[in-house]
């Protein structure tokens, strides 16, 4: 008799895991299309055996089967590109840190869905916020000092005027002689020129043209002029000239003297911006037997600006981009690793929490150990369907065939009933 009943509550154990299994299943499928979501594995173990006395000796009986435990499978997963600067995917096993302002405690997630808030803060569809570390004005990174990314999307930028102005041309080694240079007959007297906009104290752009005069065999004169009219006492349509020297060249066409003159000091500007301004021109020049061109040019200043967007680097930077063209780091974002994800606990909405099982979390940037960012991306579920559907098929035979036992056994218990008759 006790054996029959071993037998039902056998087959009962194996129902209850049946249907475990069955919504572990069925919360993978449900989760296919869920961004970031990591699929479960349903674990099975027998139950401590029951011994018997047996004419061979002692024997044990099996009491059913559990569910031993749910695994977690943090796979990667697929990637589905999208429009969003602030869609996120990492490659590899790295979490993102989010935590909600109402308290402190951190919390993990593949999910990189992210927006900017009305208050200028990088979070989740829940409203969690993003974890990273910010830069100063300086441009240098808190490293280490983990806080919430934001960004300012009214903040204005200063005006910077220009300090600095770099060229980087070739004088043709064949020009004539034209020299000396006169500034109200300047394109007659030099033999190529170069405009670079620059930008004064109050953001106000202006053009300087640097004149190159042949003056000799392997000689020129440089002459930096602004139009008259921007500056207090000038002619309009007729350079000033603001700074002026010369250059001598080589054999072989390299540069010999005259790389770094001396910096521009005074420019009366009439726009009210200060006249104040210190310009450093730093001359690269080459004279090859090729027409006089420009390479590059390069000044440091801008007027003011606005933030038009926020966009987010592979290097996990998040850059605010203003409408002036400059792009300045905020913040950059944090990643977590962990020595046993299989340790991480779920709390709903794509989210984990750490355990002691899955330890404490190594906190770093993007990079080779705590994966890769992919930008304008979201990681997919890395459900397999074929899989699954393939699961509900051995767990309704399982189901099943555990229910025979239950019929079976209680047609054998109605036949030790009939007995008495």
């Amino acid at each position: 008799m006790s054996g029959i009943s071993s037998a039902l509550y056998s087959a009962i154990s194996g129902l209850d895991g049946s249907s475990q299994a069955m919504t572990v299943t069925g919360n993978n499928i449900s989760n296919s299309n869920t961004m970031g979501f990591k699929s479960g594995t349903a674990s099975f173990s027998d139950l401590l055996s029951a011994s018997i006395a047996s004419s061979s000796g002692g024997s044990q009986v099996g009491r059913g089967s559990q569910v031993q435990a749910v695994e977690t499978n943090f796979s990667q997963g697929g990637f589905q590109s999208t429009s969003s600067p602030t869609d996120l995917a990492i490659e590899g096993s790295g979490f993102f840190i989010v935590h909600n302002p109402s308290n402190t405690t951190n919390l993990y997630t593949r999910n990189g869905s992210f927006t900017f808030d009305d208050a200028g803060y990088l979070v989740n569809a829940d409203g969690d916020r993003v974890q990273g570390s910010s830069y100063n004005a300086s441009g240098l990174l808190a490293s280490g000092n983990l806080g919430d990314i934001k960004v300012d999307h009214i903040a204005q930028i200063p005006a910077k005027q220009t300090s600095t102005v770099t060229l980087q041309t070739n004088l043709d080694s064949n020009s004539s002689i034209v020299g000396p240079f006169v500034n109200t007959n300047a394109n007659a007297t030099s033999n190529y020129s170069t405009a670079t906009t620059i930008y004064d104290s109050l953001g106000t752009a202006h053009q300087a043209t640097c004149y190159f005069t042949k003056t000799g065999d392997n000689a020129w004169d440089w002459n930096l002029g602004v139009d008259g009219g921007d500056l207090t006492g000038g002619t309009a349509g007729t350079p000033d000239i603001v700074g002026s020297g010369s250059l001598t060249f080589n054999t072989d066409g390299s540069l010999a003297t005259g790389a770094t003159p001396p910096a521009i000091t005074t420019l009366p500007w009439n726009s009210g911006a200060s006249q104040s301004q210190q310009i450093a021109y730093t001359f690269n020049p080459t004279q090859f037997n090729t027409t006089s061109t420009v390479f590059s040019q390069n000044q440091d200043g801008y007027t003011s600006g606005q933030v038009t967007s926020v966009n987010v680097g592979t290097d996990g930077v998040v850059n605010a981009v203003y409408s002036n063209g400059e792009t300045i780091a905020e913040a950059k974002i944090a990643l977590a690793t962990f020595n046993d994800t299989g340790g991480l606990s779920k709390a709903g909405n794509s989210l984990y929490t750490s355990t002691p099982t899955s330890g404490t979390p190594t906190i770093g940037y993007p990079g080779p150990s705590q994966g890769t960012l992919i930008t304008n991306s979201l990681e997919l579920s890395n459900v397999d369907v074929a899989t699954e559907m393939v699961n509900l098929i051995t767990i309704q035979s399982n189901y099943s065939a555990n229910s025979k036992v239950v019929t079976t056994v209680n047609e054998m218990l109605q036949e030790l009933i009939n007995l008495k008759q």
